[in-house]
């Protein structure tokens, strides 16, 4: 089987960090490089996602088992893992099935329970692009204005956008699956299922994702969690207030 892709840097207690939907390990170099001066840090790229491997299954177990083998295959005998959004229920999934392998959680901006799908604007422009037509990243960038109206998210996706050969474009996720399996995004955590380890759940003040309600559903699944609030920060924290997340991240772990 195919071990994740990852960017290992630093030295010290192993830091796992996992995006979320639609981004890559890339996406945190900056926040990285600085958890890098105290920890071996992991950028891994989820399947279907960035440079790991495309795969017509997806759903959070699968997600689970890549993460187990990439442990395995690293030796790592235990990892405090960091994940933002669809990467948070990867860990959240991960810590309470493996807990042997989980030191420390740390779930920024999601919640263990149900959440509706509410991605179809982006996959809908995504959908539009055709890499025939559009030869440049102003050309994706114009047709996906159509969709998206906001310039943080047009900035993330066009992230994705890469020179496959001298002459096409493509994606780096695997656009057509994830589309497919939409519907797993949103997956709750299994009823019952608990992680007795420390817990920290980060979340964006402007964000809509971890309201006061969910802090009785946190705690039956993490009993010992935290629950912090980012100042000045939507669903992106880390990248919207790098310097209150890191500080947050830093004093748990």
């Amino acid at each position: 089987m195919d071990v994740l892709h990852s960017k290992i840097i630093g030295k010290g207690e192993p830091l796992l960090i996992i995006h979320g939907f639609l981004g890559m390990g890339d996406n945190w170099k900056t926040l990285g490089n600085k958890f890098a001066e105290n920890y071996e840090v992991h950028l891994i790229d989820q399947r279907n996602h960035g440079r790991s491997f495309f795969d017509d299954e997806f759903n959070y177990e699968v997600l689970v088992d890549d993460l187990l083998r990439y442990i395995d295959y690293h030796q790592l005998k235990k990892a405090t893992i960091l994940g933002h959004s669809m990467g948070g229920k990867t860990a959240m999934l991960f810590a309470v099935t493996h807990p042997e392998k989980t030191d420390k959680i740390i779930i920024a901006d999601i919640g263990p329970k149900f959440y509706p799908r509410h991605h179809d604007f982006i996959l809908e422009g995504l959908n539009a692009i055709d890499f025939s037509i559009q030869k440049s990243r102003k050309e994706v960038e114009e047709v996906l204005k159509n969709y998206i109206s906001e310039w943080g998210i047009r900035q993330f996706l066009l992230k994705n956008v890469y020179w496959k050969t001298k002459e096409q474009l493509a994606f780096r996720f695997n656009l057509d699956v994830l589309i497919e399996n939409i519907d797993e995004i949103g997956t709750a955590l299994p009823s019952l299922s608990v992680f007795d380890g420390k817990a920290l759940f980060l979340k964006g003040e402007n964000s809509g994702y971890i309201t006061d309600e969910d802090t009785t559903l946190i705690m039956a699944h993490f009993p010992k969690a935290e629950i912090k609030t980012v100042k000045n920060a939507g669903h992106w924290l880390h990248a919207e207030n790098p310097t209150d997340f890191y500080n947050f991240v830093i004093e748990f772990i």
